[in-house]
């Protein structure tokens, strides 16, 4: 029960590392917020968590209305009082190079992945400033280093990285007790990667694979439960001397 008490908002949880991180915070004490643009799936989750007699609700939310950012941050605080973690996980992957990335497509990516996890961001250190808090946003080893076929993804998820570190040092030395940190997974076995290998199409998508696997140093793909073991870290108290930090889960892909 590490998080035991707490009340933590989880965005797009309805499936991958978002639903693992959920059932992961739930199990340790938290009761979970479960959002996501799929309002059904978001149930789920949250009906799978309370079934194993955990604390769970599920929400719709568009992560790129700020308006509906406002009502479910006062939602909670109205129905608990509290606001203690917030996970920006909700992200998409649109698979395109500089040269044939739409501008369409680069704002819908930078959309969900950068801007609402700023609006998050925000949303969640006007509650907390009072009573501190955790906010783990979730970026990318695609904010670390490059690849030639997702253009819009590498820059959004630059962009969380360092616009976590900025929050991170403002809300330190305004005394908010608000902790921000951003998550940087490699490959990971989600449906959001597997529907981005499928677009490539069959030939391109096994030879990208087959590169994948030969530059992870561990030899396999992670799973959402990684993640939501470092999620969790994050969370609580034992990561209490960490902000404006980088955890880099990867299974060694950045270590080259």
């Amino acid at each position: 029960m590490r998080i035991k008490g707490k009340v933590a908002l989880v965005t797009g949880g309805g499936s991958g590392i978002g639903a693992a991180s959920s059932h992961r915070l739930a199990e340790e004490g938290a009761l979970v917020v479960v959002s996501d643009i799929d309002a059904d799936a978001a149930k789920r989750v949250a009906d799978d968590i309370m079934a194993c007699g955990f604390r769970a609700e599920a929400r719709y939310q568009d992560v790129t209305d700020q308006e509906q950012w406002q009502n479910i941050v006062s939602g909670i605080i109205e129905s608990h009082g509290h606001l203690d973690i917030l996970v920006n996980n909700a992200g998409i992957a649109l698979t395109g190079s500089i040269e044939d990335t739409t501008l369409e497509d680069w704002r819908l990516v930078n959309a969900v992945n950068s801007e609402a996890v700023f609006m998050g961001t925000q949303a969640a250190v006007a509650v907390m400033k009072g009573t501190g808090g955790s906010i783990i946003n979730i970026s990318s080893i695609e904010g670390l280093v490059g690849d030639p076929l997702i253009a819009a993804y590498n820059a959004s998820k630059a962009s969380v990285r360092m616009m976590t570190k900025s929050a991170a040092l403002h809300c330190a030395e305004s005394g908010y007790g608000i902790r921000i940190n951003s998550v940087h997974p490699g490959f990971i076995e989600t449906p959001m990667v597997a529907n981005g290998v499928a677009a490539l199409g069959e030939e391109n998508a096994q030879a990208f694979q087959e590169r994948i696997l030969n530059s992870i140093p561990m030899g396999v793909m992670g799973q959402p439960k990684d993640i939501a073991n470092g999620i969790l870290f994050l969370a609580s108290d034992e990561s209490a001397y960490m902000t404006g930090s980088e955890l880099v889960i990867d299974g060694g892909f950045t270590a080259h």
